[in-house]
C-alpha cells in the first residue's frame, strides 16, 4: 500500500511540475529554434523567418541555432537530447522523414523520442543544372542520360529527398547518375553555381533566389504540377515519368516528453504566425503551399514518410556516407 501510494504521489507531482511549466511557459527563458541544417539552406531561412515572428507573439526572445551535419540528424538528435520543457524545438526538412532508415546507430528513434508539433508546408524540389555543365533543359538531360552519358547530381545529403528522388528516377530510367552528397542547401548551391557540381536538387525556396539571379539552370520540378512560381519549368511526371511525385516538406519538433499543452500552445503561435500576411507571402515567394498542421495529423505525416521512404531505402540498400 505505502509503495502504491509513493507511486500516485509521484506521479501526481510529475503532473502538477508539467502543469507548472505549461502555465508558466514561455516566461522562464529564451525559447530556442534549432535549424537542423548550416547557414544558407531553407531549413535556417524558414526558421530565421519564423522567429521574429514567434517573438513578437510570445513577448518573449526567440533564437535560431544552426546545428547541422548528417542529413539533420545531428540537430534533430540535439532537440530529442534537451529538457522537454518547451524551450527547445527543431526546425527540420524532409530528411526527418529517412534518416530513421537511412543512418545506423541514429542515436535517437524518430518516432519515439521527438514529436511533432507543426508540419509548416510543402513545396517542390527543382532539379538545376550549373552554367558551366553546358545543359539548358530536362530534354536534353533526358536525351544525354538515355545515350548513357555519365552525370552528377548534388543534393542536401545522403536520404533527402532530393537524393531519394532522383535515386529512384535514375533506378527506374537506367540513368548512370552518381550521387554527390552535401552538408546542406548552403554548400550545395556554392558548388553549383561555382560548375563544380554539374546538376543539383534542392528545395524552390532554397533555389528560386538563384535561378532569378541567373546563377543556375531550372531543368524540371518535382510536384504532380508546375509550380505558379517556375511555371516555364516542366514537372518530371509530364516529361515522360507519370506519377512521379516527391515535394520538400518542413515542420516543427520538440522532445518527445514535451507537455502536450506546451506542444499543442507553440502549434497555435506558430499556426499564428503563418497566417501573419508577410510571413506567408515571404514563404509562398520561395514557393512554400503553407499547410499548417497540428500535432496529431503532423505526425501522421511523418510517420507515414518514415515508413514509405524506409521501405525504398530497404529495398535499394542506400547507405549514409556523409
Amino acid at each position: 500500500m505505502n509503495k502504491l501510494l509513493a507511486g500516485l504521489m509521484s506521479v501526481l507531482c510529475i503532473s502538477g511540475v508539467a502543469q507548472a511549466q505549461s502555465n508558466d511557459w514561455p516566461t522562464q527563458k529564451v525559447v530556442k529554434l534549432i535549424a537542423v541544417f548550416p547557414p544558407g539552406g531553407s531549413v535556417d531561412q524558414v526558421a530565421r523567418i519564423l522567429a521574429p515572428a514567434l517573438q513578437n507573439q510570445m513577448k518573449q526572445n526567440v533564437i535560431v541555432e544552426n546545428i547541422g551535419g548528417a542529413s539533420g540528424s545531428i540537430g534533430a538528435a540535439a532537440v530529442a537530447r534537451a529538457q522537454p520543457d518547451g524551450y527547445t524545438f527543431g526546425v527540420v526538412f524532409d530528411t526527418h522523414g529517412v534518416n530513421e532508415n537511412m543512418i545506423e546507430k541514429l542515436p535517437y528513434k524518430t518516432k519515439t523520442d521527438l514529436t511533432t508539433v507543426t508540419m509548416i508546408g510543402t513545396a517542390p524540389m527543382v532539379l538545376t543544372a550549373s552554367k558551366a555543365s553546358g545543359i539548358t533543359s530536362f530534354k536534353q538531360l533526358l536525351a544525354d542520360a538515355k545515350a548513357k552519358k555519365a552525370n552528377n547530381y548534388g543534393s542536401i545529403g545522403t536520404g533527402s529527398l532530393g537524393h531519394l528522388a532522383l535515386a529512384s528516377l535514375a533506378k527506374d530510367a537506367k540513368f548512370d547518375w552518381t550521387h554527390v552528397p552535401y552538408r546542406g542547401g548552403g554548400p550545395l548551391m556554392q558548388d553549383a553555381l561555382a560548375g563544380h557540381v554539374p546538376l543539383a536538387i534542392g528545395s524552390l525556396f532554397l533555389v528560386k533566389p538563384h535561378v532569378d539571379a541567373g546563377g543556375v539552370i531550372p531543368l524540371a520540378v518535382t510536384t504532380s504540377k508546375r509550380s505558379p512560381e517556375m511555371p516555364n519549368v516542366p514537372t518530371i511526371a509530364e516529361s515522360g515519368y507519370p506519377n512521379f511525385e516527391a515535394p520538400a516538406w518542413w515542420a516543427i519538433i520538440a522532445p518527445a516528453k514535451t507537455p502536450a499543452a506546451i506542444v499543442n500552445r507553440m502549434h497555435e503561435e506558430v499556426a499564428k504566425a503563418l497566417k501573419n500576411p508577410e510571413i506567408a507571402q515571404r514563404l509562398k515567394s520561395q514557393g512554400i503551399e503553407i499547410a499548417a498542421l497540428g500535432p496529431k495529423p503532423a505526425q501522421d505525416f511523418v510517420n507515414k514518410q518514415i515508413d514509405v521512404w524506409g521501405a525504398f531505402i530497404k529495398a535499394n540498400n542506400i547507405k549514409a556516407t556523409n
